[in-house]
């Protein structure tokens, strides 16, 4: 008979949160395209293990590193709230693939009107994708409410879109490839904070080292969404900047008159190098559970801690993706 396994809390990550580098780990793991791969069969037995474990059911030829192989697939695949199987193209193991498929026309494509307003609404309709795809399953967003965000983003992406190519025009050829990465930058700067509204009106649930609810923080949701726009615009600026440039540098040269069919290509591919490194590490720039000084928070809150024993001074809450 094989030895019982050892019981750990899977639900934690495999890594120190509380260092860059092992959030890093955390969302390489996550964000693993190959995820996308699995099939359903693979995807339903990973969260049997998962599940048999968590129960402290036996499994013959399992080791902790399959659980938590096992474990990285259904945190890719399955929603943590309501543990149904999510839509392929909205799982954080889509994010590359997908968004090096449209950041590269995106970037490829940012003379033509007709193909800028295309992409940058296949952008929009995308992240809207994943933003319904991936909400909490106690979230009290509504349809209403994604349909706004996704107009606002659509209608302020195009604006920054078409109104930078037409000042881009005079400019060197380089700034009119950067255009797609202001417009990017600038619905992300919409989009976020206008899904998020209600945590900015009603707060963000911060508790104590020991899960006392202190009370929830207006000044924490304001934090912590704006962690969130910092991550989402630095995740896509290394394919949307360095991509260009490197294009800008080839296109001098003459080399891509040689093989015109080859610009659309090499400039996914391109955002797909840059994407596979950029997402995980500028999701891990701030801790999931990220800490505040209680000092910092409103009044009310601090009274809270201040009553517990021993009070607390440092206090955290969930910033969200």
């Amino acid at each position: 008979m094989s030895e019982p396994l050892p019981k750990i809390d899977i639900d934690k990550p495999r890594w120190d949160q509380s260092t860059y580098w092992g959030r890093a780990k955390y969302f390489f793991t996550t964000t693993n395209p190959l995820n996308i791969f699995c099939s359903s069969t693979e995807l339903d037995r990973a969260k049997d293990i998962v599940d048999r474990y968590r129960r402290s059911e036996p499994l013959e030829g399992c080791t902790i590193d399959d659980i938590y192989k096992a474990k990285e697939l259904v945190d890719s695949a399955f929603h943590p709230d309501t543990g149904e199987k999510m839509i392929v193209i909205g799982r954080m193991s889509a994010q590359v693939p997908m968004n090096m498929m449209i950041t590269g026309c995106m970037v490829t494509f940012y003379k033509s009107t007709p193909a800028v307003i295309f992409w940058q609404w296949v952008n929009q309709s995308f992240n809207a994708l994943v933003n319904y795809t991936n909400r909490s399953g106690k979230s009290d967003v509504t349809i209403e409410q994604l349909g706004k965000s996704y107009v606002l983003a659509t209608g302020g992406a195009l604006g920054t879109a078409l109104t930078l190519n037409k000042l881009a025009k005079r400019a060197p050829p380089l700034m009119g490839r950067l255009v797609p990465f202001a417009a990017v930058a600038a619905a992300n700067c919409i989009n976020i904070p206008f899904m998020r509204f209600r945590e900015l009106e009603n707060g963000i649930p911060v508790y104590d080292s020991n899960n006392n609810h202190l009370g929830d923080s207006k000044k924490v949701a304001v934090i912590g969404i704006a962690a969130v726009v910092f991550s989402r615009i630095f995740m896509a600026a290394p394919g949307m900047v360095f991509t260009p440039m490197i294009m800008n540098s080839i296109d001098k040269r003459g080399l891509l008159r040689k093989v015109p069919w080859a610009n659309a290509p090499m400039q996914i591919l391109l955002c797909g190098f840059f994407l596979t490194f950029a997402t995980p590490m500028c999701c891990a720039f701030f801790p999931q559970k990220s800490p505040i000084e209680v000092n910092k928070l409103e009044a009310p809150l601090q009274e809270k801690a201040s009553q517990l024993k021993p009070p607390p001074t440092i206090a955290y809450y969930n910033k969200g993706l």
